[in-house]
């Protein structure tokens, strides 16, 4: 049935007599509780938080005391009472609720302080099954929303960030709250209570192996207002979703300006790229410009890998994002400023290294406090219209046990080392992607384009301009190895690749004209090996 319209319109300033305190995270209930005694404001708590209000000998009444009901079953029934929800949902100026409030001894809950169990975090440390069942709560949600409905009356904070707003309201309107107040805290409450539920249903999903539950919920914790999108004329924030990846959104900041939309779209791709590469076998880094590679490479240091990095495309790199493998140290970060830079994000950095970059106040360094797992499962999302498109991270991996020789000659161990390079990073560039690769160092790269053979093209042209811009006499693709992110649907792609000086390829195969590509790569003496396994990024 169709609901009426709310015949009475709330007041604008409602003042705060009594309180309902109930938090799991006691950060600043102290202090608040103490300052609404001093304003004659009645408090009622339970468990734990009337346990840390009498120790700090605040006056304080037991919820039990109000419902004639105690604490059972652990403290999972406790606020679940008409005595609390009719406080909470009561209308005022409504007769009718008035008259059954007085008649069921139902006094009215004007604020409500309450945070939730820490399911996010119970879930985030691994926490088996039946712990992270027992972090779900029930009464607190419930609560929240009661409130939030009626705010029209009833004040709700969530969070402990909310204290000081509360407070200066109360300051500033003799003890009551504003309408525009109690609307803005009531939808945040909304809010939270949403996000709550879709972290208990992700994990539900993800415990059950689930990949497509009937219904799907996404939700994040605003973590900073951006000044615009990727473009001035589009609002954009970033939230933050708990998942505990070391990442950009999480990385603490040095130093520089604030970092825009596409510096966070960037440094998250240069860093989830650089995560690929394991720090105790070898430094590692990546240049990223507008979320595709323009230089990769390892080396015995960071220097050095930052130098072989930025031969591959050093027009590219001016202005670009630096994601290092290791904590950034003096060497590395002496390089990396010599030329205009975004940003760097490492797992860490030495003090030698944050003062060097200090000297660029607009270069903003991030430290992460380590490096993704290339290998954890995960979810990306992307929007369409009407739509959200979900899948897993592309977390595949592939080793040397896994490779399929297809050509008459074998790679030499120098190319197979260079072909499983090459292939880690065609993961991260955009498609059709082409990278070629020597020495364990990028040195062309061909991303995004509609044809395959359009993107070799590309990144031979690159692997040309990177020998020019070196003083060298010929291409730095010559003697080089080439990855392809998927198939080549004909042998052009594979015949511009050799034009360019390949001399081995690695690609997934799969291809109805396989042999075609096969016989051209034989005739040209290439050795090829097949993967089995696509990178398609779009």
């Amino acid at each position: 049935m169709a609901v009426s319209p709310a015949k009475f319109a709330p007041p604008d300033h409602v003042p705060v007599r009594r309180a309902l305190l109930s938090v799991f995270d006691k950060t600043g209930i102290v202090d608040l509780a103490r300052k609404l005694r001093t304003r004659g404001v009645e408090i009622v708590s339970t468990g734990g938080t009337r346990a840390a209000l009498d120790e700090a000998g605040i006056a304080v009444t037991d919820l039990a005391e109000t419902t004639g009901f105690p604490e059972i079953m652990d403290g999972r029934v406790k606020t679940l009472h008409p005595k609390v929800h009719g406080g909470l949902l009561g209308l005022r100026d409504d007769p009718a609720h008035a008259e059954a409030m007085e008649t069921h001894g139902i006094a009215g809950i004007d604020l409500l302080v309450v945070n939730l169990y820490p399911f996010e975090d119970t879930v985030a440390a691994g926490a088996d099954y039946a712990t992270a069942v027992e972090n779900i709560d029930i009464g607190g949600p419930a609560m929240i929303r009661a409130a939030a409905k009626n705010h029209g009356y009833v004040v709700v904070t969530v969070s402990p960030d909310d204290y000081p707003a509360l407070l200066e309201a109360l300051d500033a309107h003799d003890g009551a709250t504003p309408y525009a107040l109690r609307q803005r805290l009531a939808a945040k409450a909304y809010a939270r209570t949403a996000a709550y539920d879709a972290a208990v249903s992700t994990w539900f999903a993800a415990t059950l192996e689930d990949d497509a539950p009937a219904w799907r919920s996404f939700a994040g914790r605003l973590g900073s207002t951006l000044r615009y999108g990727e473009n001035p004329h589009q609002a954009a924030a970033l939230y933050l979703t708990g998942d505990r990846r070391p990442g950009v959104a999480t990385a603490r900041q040095v130093q520089g300006k604030a970092l825009s939309y596409n510096n966070i779209n960037d440094t998250d791709a240069a860093y989830e790229l650089v995560a690929e590469f394991d720090p105790d076998s070898s430094a590692a880094v990546a240049i990223i410009k507008h979320a595709n590679p323009c230089g990769v490479a390892e080396g015995d240091s960071l220097a050095e890998a930052y130098a072989r990095a930025l031969r591959c495309d050093p027009v590219s790199a001016f202005g670009g994002i630096v994601a290092l493998n290791r904590p950034l140290d003096a060497a590395a970060a002496t390089e990396i400023v010599k030329i205009f830079t975004e940003v760097i994000i490492a797992p860490d950095a030495s003090n030698e290294a944050i003062a060097i970059v200090a000297a660029k106040k607009n270069l903003r360094l991030l430290i992460a406090g380590g490096l993704p797992d290339a290998r954890a499962p995960g979810l990306t999302v992307k929007t369409v219209a009407s739509g959200l498109l979900v899948q897993d991270r592309d977390a595949g991996m592939v080793a040397e046990a896994d490779l399929k020789v297809v050509t008459r000659r074998q790679p030499t161990p120098v190319e197979l080392a260079d072909l499983l390079f090459a292939w880690r990073i065609a993961k991260h560039v955009k498609s059709n992607a082409i990278v070629y690769v020597r020495d364990l160092a990028t040195v062309g790269v061909g991303a995004g384009q509609m044809s395959r053979v359009d993107s070799a093209m590309i990144a031979a042209r690159k692997a040309e301009q990177a020998a020019k811009a070196a003083g060298l006499d010929e291409s730095l693709a010559i003697g080089s190895v080439v990855a392809s992110d998927a198939f080549f649907p004909f042998a052009d792609g594979l015949l511009a690749a050799a034009e360019a000086g390949a001399t081995a390829v690695i690609q997934p195969g799969g291809s109805m004209r396989d042999d075609e590509v096969i016989a051209a790569a034989d005739e040209r003496g290439l050795a090829m090996v097949m993967t089995g396994m696509r990178h398609f990024r779009h």
